[in-house]
């Protein structure tokens, strides 16, 4: 299954300056983590200890939050996940 995922500027540097990576898997998980083995790096930068997408990013799956359960979200071939960093103010 070839899925796209689009990576945020301020990743680039983390996936040898591509914007676009093609993974598989059936899951978003399963794509995240085809991406870490492809770019070993960007892992700290896209999962907490614990193993779950860190607070500061959201990913969208053809234009569509996955959020909460982002991980275990089903994908199917052809779809493109963002990698959306969140900007908090104050």
């Amino acid at each position: 299954m070839s899925i796209k995922i689009n990576i945020p500027t301020l990743l680039y540097q983390y996936a040898n300056g591509q914007r676009v990576v093609e993974v598989n898997g059936s899951t978003v998980g399963e794509c995240l983590n085809h991406l870490v083995k492809q770019f070993p790096n960007i892992k700290q930068e896209l999962f907490d200890k614990e193993g779950k997408v860190h607070n500061y990013l959201d990913i969208y799956i053809n234009g569509q939050s996955a959020f909460p359960e982002e991980l275990i979200k089903p994908v199917r071939d052809g779809d493109e996940l963002h990698i959306v960093l969140i900007v908090h103010g104050g």
